[in-house]
């Protein structure tokens, strides 16, 4: 393959992020080298052969989490609301569209965030732009908007605890299937459950009793659920430091076990997909409104020239109004060269609107038109949805408008949190869930 680690250096890097201390980034990226990997290969060919199964139409895939994590959200409380959203809606779209869930977060490792422009002005002053956590501050001042080294360390240990609280969770019996009513989140009460939900998990202990009855609940697939970890490939010095090659030459990213590939970096000849063909790990393409078929058929044939299934999931990021016309190109760009993929959808990124007081939020119908139009569009092509991909927390921001929870632009300003962009709060995300499952059953 003519490839390595480092050989996207000699390619053209978008989003190139620079250091005043090449020296100590250096270092730094050897600390991380030299530390433990994150994930194991084997949970991401589990992943893989998951995918491939999507692929197949046997399961449905839920990707969700931060826009950008923060470092002062791992705690306890934080991540383990997190879980709780994923698993809710995973709940819900299983009992919905009756197929197994792959639950896919965006977590540990969500922490850098491309940008459109590398520098804003605010006040007539310019910093850079906050690029996230793992490479400067939040904080508009010339100090943090520095591209710190050190910030890689921190990163790489976040992750580390983010992965280990969520792994002693899911293995000690929080993610219990027969135990769903754990799974309330720190800041709701039992009462404030959206009616759907607590029918659904009234249901759940109905079918818990019959099962044991049966003498069937007390088994190991209900206890614990497969939890995988994905993030936007974007800081590729961070990326390669965690990549190992293993003995029988096949190379993992083992930082995550998914990455994809965003639609500012998915150049034909750039670094971001020199760096992401050489690895083993099932990958995400970004595509937008403005994307030429054949370019991402391409694009999907230099990922994965073997044409390994589950390997490439097309994540369509289109806006209201425009599926029904660029799904079916796309479809059928991938079936005239016989190529399979995982079709997902994020109705997020392409429905971002800036209110009259320069605020950015997204309108929850308008994602859900974008659902249902990428539905409706795959079914009119004989083609169909696997997956989907949202930006959501479990705590009750006040970042997107509409809803059941009935957040108006006038109650943005109560609780408007993230960072970058606008994410579905608890109450919009299990309702966005409960829509889905009506739409794909």
């Amino acid at each position: 393959m003519n490839w390595n680690p480092h050989s996207w250096k000699n390619h053209r890097i978008l989003q190139p992020i620079t250091y005043r201390d090449p020296k100590l980034l250096q270092q730094r990226l050897d600390e991380i080298q030299q530390s433990v990997p994150l994930v194991y290969p084997g949970e991401v060919e589990r992943l893989l052969s998951f995918l491939a199964d999507a692929q197949d139409g046997r399961r449905f895939i839920l990707q969700a989490g931060d826009c950008a994590e923060r470092f002062l959200d791992c705690n306890i409380h934080e991540i383990s609301d997190k879980l709780k959203i994923i698993l809710q809606m995973s709940l819900v779209l299983f009992y919905g569209i009756r197929k197994p869930i792959v639950r896919i977060g965006r977590i540990a490792g969500q922490y850098a965030k491309p940008r459109t422009s590398e520098f804003e002005t605010v006040n007539g002053i310019t910093l850079p732009s906050y690029r996230g956590d793992n490479v400067n501050g939040f904080e508009f001042t010339a100090e943090a908007r520095e591209p710190d080294p050190n910030r890689l360390i921190a990163a790489y240990r976040h992750s580390c605890q983010t992965l280990n609280w969520l792994r002693a969770l899911n293995d000690g019996g929080f993610a219990d299937v027969r135990h769903p009513e754990l799974w309330t989140l720190s800041h709701m009460r039992d009462e404030e459950q959206p009616k759907f939900y607590s029918d659904l998990l009234e249901r759940v202990h109905e079918a818990n009793n019959f099962l044991e009855l049966l003498g069937e609940a007390s088994s190991e697939f209900m206890r614990r659920v497969d939890l995988f970890t994905s993030h936007e490939a974007l800081h590729l010095d961070y990326e390669s430091a965690l990549t190992r090659v293993l003995p029988n030459h096949q190379p993992y990213n083992l930082g995550a076990h998914f990455l994809w590939l965003g639609e500012r970096t998915r150049a034909l000849d750039g670094a971001h997909v020199e760096y992401l063909r050489g690895i083993a790990n099932p990958l995400g393409i970004k595509v937008g409104p403005s994307a030429d078929p054949e370019e991402i058929v391409n694009l999907t044939e230099q990922l994965n020239p073997q044409r390994v299934k589950g390997k490439i999931t097309i994540i369509t990021r289109l806006g209201a109004g425009i599926a029904q016309r660029k799904i079916p190109q796309m479809v059928d760009a991938f079936r005239k060269r016989s190529i399979g993929v995982v079709w997902s959808c994020d109705p997020m990124h392409g429905n971002a609107v800036r209110t009259d007081f320069g605020i950015k939020t997204r309108s929850f119908d308008a994602i859900v038109t974008e659902l249902r139009e990428t539905i409706a569009a795959h079914a009119s092509c004989d083609s169909a949805l696997h997956g989907v991909h949202f930006e959501l927390t479990g705590a009750p921001v006040t970042e997107c408008i509409g809803g059941s929870a009935g957040i108006s632009e006038d109650g943005l300003h109560v609780n408007y949190q993230t960072h970058c962009d606008p994410r579905l709060n608890y109450l919009q995300s299990l309702e966005m869930a409960c829509l889905l499952a009506d739409l794909q059953s």
